[in-house]
């Protein structure tokens, strides 16, 4: 038997590539998800662990997560007593804070500030060119600031403290910062001595320091003599090694993130090289069916026959995962030159090859290869031994005796999704919604699947009606072929339809979330154009309201004020400015009756926290003393804050006093060159920042657009593996129909018509997968806006009628060139050696 089955390998090689192909490119994936998630992992443990390299101990104020802009740290009395603890050879502060550095064109941009440790040894970056400071009156950048702020040494490096007091220094070197929560953020990054950074903000304490050894004593002594020296209560104290652990345990835990999103699109596209290989096995099945029989009539029993088939997908599975192996490799190493490109460019590819990888790629090939192939070899033991007498197998479809069976199901799994999606719609809580909503959708889908083969002779129909009346006898031969197989048919379609799905959801809730936020943007920003300061919690001079409503080009300026409290925030505006430039929807109450000590609460606020007009709020702010509010009304539309006070209101809290966060300008009609009057007053101040409605959405819509791409690059694979099984069915269809190919020939078609036949055939394969696919994918998202819609803001369905397209041409052409080489195979072949085969 086993001669048998090497035989047989050898014999249908060319016939199980396509196949071997789409399960290689399903354990590539996985198999590259896992090596990117392991070099990920090492590189940021390696760059991580620099932060707590030479540190023997570690104080942190209790509760705080290393936040670098909350205050409230460890005072210089405490420093000290640290410093004065035994086994304590030399302690620095650690902090960081935002600060605005500004620009070669004079604006200021958000970076992250840090001391510099005056123990080298606890300094957590290398050095890369000149030196550190040493001066009040020097600085430092890393790398990447310098290359995007086109910084040498010896140039002046302009910072924003306290107050918007400017500070100069001279930049005498340059850092590798490597990598951690700053680095991510993608801000730039700057190094001072611990003077300068304490003179940036005088009254901010650090939030962390860290010590070193001296010699004779264990990092434990040393925690204890800390301890015992400041005290337990309010203080986190740890020994490096804790420090160290604890920090490749948050690296881990954030690597392992984004390899668990990977990974789900990784198995969306073995489930799709799964149904590939179902189908092959179905199809050889069949086309073995006398080589079976023959095999019954020499003494195989059903259990050799089913285990002989099993073997040859064990035989598939295991060279698929040795390519797919190798080429999750060249996988990982492409996605992350693709994440160092968004970075900047720098970085080293890391390939680490684990035993876990390496047992996941075989694991997932042989796997879902030998379950793909079970039912298959389960029906090639009821190849009955007289099935050798016939001429020709029996390769058509039989006459289904499930179909009452199979409706069954699909109308069950179609009840329960649309049990859950409508009970979905009516839950209140958004996760909640989405969850049953998406569960829903995964019923519908499931009952599409099951229904498949009774939907192929419709749908069939329907979309070749066109290609019968252009194309003539070939479209009609195509046709018919297409749909005298339904099972098969289905098979092969389900694949693409489900990535299609998938490519289709995705794309009808993003634009519909974009053409959302659109529409609120225009409702909520009336305004020609929005002022706003360029770093996040440095207010906007108060004068500089002033000086635009002085511009002769504007009509109204409305300044705004943001307050934060420990749960939520509100904004502040001029009562003029309401209904004009600040305009949110009442729901209840009335803004008539916004006044000092009043506020107008959003929806979602007013939902959350249970109040409503009347009610009276104890605000909280992050600095002074808690205040009572009293609720006049409850808005939506105002999507960036909590509620709305009068200006007068915010100002009665110290952050509301301080600034401005933005300010609101509308131009009067026919103005000619607004912008540029407006910039000619606020190009002065180096945190004003000239933003318009047209601006912020195109931006937003680019943050989309990114993230949408990423999606589509992902789902992308299973979309080319389903392309892969519509080619494997043609080209074993292609070795099925030989003889009625040939016959085909000896009645008048020619090479052209027949070449022409199995195109028209791919393609309506194709079209019925990506018809279906979309259908469903904006029914789904149709879903999953309702589920998104609350009380406060309603999702829009946006169906992108030119994507749409684009998807349904792709599939067209997709279609084309899988059927090349099929074709081409059909047409070579002579007449009389087709009429002789087999």
């Amino acid at each position: 038997m086993l001669r048998t089955i090497i035989a047989g390998l050898r014999a249908r090689t060319a016939r199980l590539v396509l196949s071997s192909v789409a399960i290689a490119l399903g354990v590539a994936f996985v198999s590259g998800t896992l090596v990117l998630g392991d070099a990920m992992t090492a590189s940021l443990r390696d760059e991580f662990a620099k932060g707590a390299r030479n540190v023997d101990v570690s104080v942190t104020v209790s509760g705080r997560s290393s936040s670098p802009d909350e205050v409230g740290g460890i005072t210089p009395e405490t420093l000290a007593k640290i410093r004065q603890a035994p086994g304590v050879a030399g302690a620095d502060p650690r902090d960081s804070q935002s600060v605005p550095l500004v620009a070669s064109n004079g604006k200021a941009k958000p970076a992250w500030a840090v001391p510099l440790a005056s123990d080298e040894r606890l300094r957590e970056f290398d050095l890369v060119d000149g030196r550190y400071p040493t001066k009040a009156d020097e600085i430092a950048v890393d790398k990447r600031t310098a290359a995007t702020a086109k910084l040498t040494i010896g140039q002046p490096v302009v910072l924003l403290g306290d107050g918007d007091t400017r500070h100069t220094y001279t930049l005498v070197g340059t850092y590798q910062q490597g990598t951690n929560q700053i680095s991510l953020s993608g801000y730039d990054h700057v190094g001072l001595t611990p003077e300068a950074f304490q003179a940036l903000e005088p009254e901010r304490p650090p939030y962390q320091v860290v010590a070193t050894a001296a010699a004779g004593f264990t990092q434990q002594q040393v925690v204890d003599n800390v301890r015992k020296a400041i005290g337990d209560t309010g203080f986190k104290i740890q020994s490096g090694e804790e420090l160290t652990q604890e920090t490749l345990e948050r690296v881990e835990s954030q690597s392992g993130e984004f390899t668990t999103l990977l990974l789900a699109f990784a198995i969306i596209a073995l489930v799709v090289a799964a149904m590939v290989i179902y189908n092959t096995f179905t199809i050889l099945v069949a086309q073995r069916t006398r080589e079976l029989a023959l095999m019954r009539c020499v003494g195989a029993s059903r259990a050799q026959v089913f285990r002989g088939v099993l073997a040859e997908a064990l035989v598939m599975g295991l060279t698929a995962s040795v390519i797919g192996l190798f080429g999750g490799i060249g996988v990982s190493a492409l996605l992350q030159r693709v994440i160092f490109s968004f970075g900047g460019g720098g970085g080293t590819v890391l390939l680490p090859v684990t035993a876990k990888t390496v047992i996941a790629a075989f694991a997932v090939g042989t796997l879902v290869t030998v379950l793909a192939a079970v039912l298959p070899a389960r029906k090639a033991t009821r190849v009955a031994p007289v099935a050798a007498l016939r001429s020709q197998p029996d390769s058509g479809e039989e006459v289904s005796r499930t179909g009452v069976l199979r409706v069954l199901t699909a109308v069950l799994f179609a009840a329960i999704g649309v049990g859950a999606v409508v009970f979905g719609m009516g839950v209140d809580d958004e996760d909640a919604a989405m969850l049953i909503s998406g569960a829903g959708t995964m019923a519908l889908l499931a009952a599409v699947l099951v229904l498949g083969p009774l939907l192929v002779g419709p749908v069939n129909r329907v979309l070749g009606a066109l290609p019968r009346a252009l194309l003539g006898v070939p479209a009609k031969l195509a046709s018919a072929n297409a749909g005298r197989n339904p099972k098969r048919t289905a098979a092969t379609t389900a694949a693409l339809m489900i990535g299609v799905t998938i490519v289709s959801l995705v794309t009808v809730v993003a634009n519909s979330a974009k053409e959302t936020a659109n529409a609120e943007i225009d409702q909520r920003m009336p305004a020609d154009y929005t002022v706003t300061s360029a770093v996040y919690g440095r207010p906007l001079p108060r004068e500089l309201a002033d000086q635009l409503a002085a511009v002769p080009e504007v009509a109204k300026v409305a300044p705004t004020t943001v307050v934060y409290g420990e749960q939520e925030y509100f904004t502040g505006v001029t009562r003029d400015a309401i209904g004009t430039l600040f305009r949110p929807t009442v729901k209840s109450g009335s803004l008539a009756d916004l006044g000092d000590g009043t506020v107008a609460v959003n929806a979602e606020y007013a939902k959350r926290s249970n109040v409503s007009v009347g009610s009276v709020v104890s605000f909280k702010p992050g600095r002074g003393e808690a205040q009572d509010l009293k609720v006049v009304a409850v808005v939506e539309g105002q999507r960036l804050s909590d509620g709305v006070m009068t200006m007068e209101t915010s100002l009665r809290f110290e952050q509301g006093a301080e600034g401005y966060e933005s300010i609101l300008v509308k131009l009067k009609d026919g103005a000619v060159n607004g912008r540029a009057a407006v910039e000619k007053v606020t190009d002065p101040s180096p945190l004003a920042v000239v933003d318009s409605a047209a601006e912020t959405k195109e931006q937003l819509n680019q943050q989309l657009n990114q993230v949408l791409a990423f999606i589509w690059a992902l789902i992308g694979l299973a979309v080319v593996i389903a392309l892969f099984g519509i080619a494997n069915t043609l080209t074993l269809s292609v070795l099925e129909r030989t003889r009625e190919s040939a016959l085909l020939r000896a009645l008048g078609l020619t090479r052209g018509q027949l070449r022409l036949m199995l195109v028209v055939e791919s393609v309506l394969m194709a079209l019925m997968g990506a018809a279906i696919g979309l259908l469903l994918g904006i029914g789904f998202g149709w879903v999953l806006t309702e589920a998104l819609s609350t009380d406060t803001i309603s999702v829009d369905l946006v169906v992108p009628f030119g994507q749409i397209g684009v998807m349904l041409a792709g599939a067209v052409v997709a279609a084309i060139v899988a059927a090349a080489l099929p074709a081409r195979r059909a047409a070579r072949t002579s007449v009389v050696a087709g009429m002789a085969e087999a």
